[in-house]
């Protein structure tokens, strides 16, 4: 006899209230000029997703037009995202919580500048100020040797993979950067990439080591011929299915090397060794502020404290406790604690 087959009911999306409010209309006008203007739609996104959280706050306060976006009202909303709380009941992030604050100051500046706000609200809002975070963990160079070793053999993934991570170590490119790639990006009688619309739109040229160049023509000669579909728009990598590369699948990709390596993290850390070991081996911290599509310096300053390595030798060579050698071991005597004035903590 057979069974019934069971229907699983489908779950229809809940009503949202605030979708009346009228701020949502001023909203999508506001989304469409910042893509004018030349913001990516990854930007606008962000924006609209921000402005659609801070309008459900507002509709359920009785907030329905401009006016009455007051700087009480923006404090207000800024306290309730510091007191919000993710799913495992951890605060939101610093980072996060700015991220959704920066589009309704843009916003309240735009709604001024259609003259729908005498006064702009926002000018006084504190937003959090972000710590410079080290990376948690940059891969030393034999490290990323074996990363990259985990993508052998002749099969046309392990290739496409390795000219992804070999393309990533040596450019220090983005994710998404990495994604909108395409073939006619690449010189290779220059051996550079042209990086186009990075961060803040800017583009970039950037240069292409050996070892990475190597790898993608392989790939472009051996395997990307057999992924082509009518879905090929031109970008240099492709999936199995021959589709361009989304980046939460990018990332499992390459995760799933960097994880067999025994080290955690994906596409961005790539980035970070490039920068810290072309540091270490002398490369002035301009010169990797301009590859790495920097605006400020010190954003890439941070790779100063991250790199370690020619700290240390430095510290082995000259410092008395490095115990480094005899000579060293000599000149760690004069600053040694004699027996009875250990806890007085003299020096003789």
């Amino acid at each position: 006899m057979l069974r019934a087959k069971r229907i699983t009911p489908v779950r229809r999306a809940t009503h949202d209230p605030s979708m009346t409010n009228p701020l949502h209309a001023l909203k999508e006008s506001f989304v469409q000029w910042s893509v004018a203007v030349g913001l990516s739609p990854h930007t606008a996104a962000i924006r609209r997703a921000a402005l659609d959280r801070f309008i459900r706050w507002c509709h359920e306060r009785g907030i329905d037009a401009p006016r009455g976006i007051r700087h009480d009202v923006l404090e207000g909303h800024q306290l309730h995202l510091a007191e919000c709380r993710k799913a495992n009941g951890e605060p939101l992030q610093l980072s996060t919580r700015a991220t959704r604050l920066n589009p309704i100051k843009a916003f309240c500046k735009w709604l001024v500048r259609r003259k729908l706000l005498e006064v702009d609200p926002s000018l006084e809002l504190v937003l959090p100020r972000l710590p410079r975070r080290l990376p948690r963990r940059v891969p030393s160079m034999a490290e990323m040797r074996a990363i990259l070793a985990g993508a052998r053999g002749d099969t046309p993934p392990r290739i496409r993979d390795r000219a992804i991570m070999e393309a990533l170590y040596s450019t220090g490119l983005r994710r998404s950067e990495l994604i909108r790639l395409r073939i006619s990006d690449v010189s290779f009688e220059d051996s550079t990439v042209l990086v186009r619309s990075g961060k803040g739109g800017r583009d970039r040229v950037v240069p292409l080591g050996g070892a990475a160049r190597a790898w993608i023509e392989r790939y472009l000669r051996a395997v990307r011929p057999g992924l082509r579909s009518g879905l090929d728009r031109g970008e240099l990598f492709l999936t199995d299915y021959g589709e361009p590369f989304h980046r939460n699948r990018l990332g499992d990709t390459i995760h799933r090397y960097v994880a067999r390596a025994g080290l955690s993290g994906a596409c961005h850390i790539f980035r970070h060794a490039c920068a810290t070991h072309m540091l270490e081996n002398g490369a002035d911290i301009r010169f990797i502020q301009a590859m790495l599509g920097h605006s400020d310096l010190s954003t890439t300053q941070i790779y100063t404290h991250v790199s370690i390595a020619k700290l240390r030798e430095i510290h082995a060579a000259t410092h008395p406790g490095a115990w480094g050698g005899d000579d060293q071991r000599r000149a760690f005597a004069k600053y040694a604690f004699a027996p009875d004035e250990r806890i007085a903590g003299r020096c003789v």
